[in-house]
């Protein structure tokens, strides 16, 4: 059986960390904030995890 291919757009998107787990980009952090309370915008910095379940789904198309 031929090996599976990376889905390049997953790949541009998702980052795996060295313990495993995986962090992408929170959306609508960009332009366009003020309407958007301090909080929201300060937690958009931040990045985002996948729970277990989509992590391990998500690992062998990375």
């Amino acid at each position: 059986m031929p090996k599976q291919k990376t889905h390049k757009s997953t790949k541009k998107v998702l980052n795996v960390r060295n313990s495993g787990s995986i962090t992408y980009k929170k959306s609508n952090g960009n332009h366009k904030t003020a309407k958007d309370s301090s909080k929201q915008v300060r937690q958009r910095r931040k990045a985002g995890s996948l729970s277990k379940g989509n992590a391990h789904r998500l690992k062998s198309v990375i």
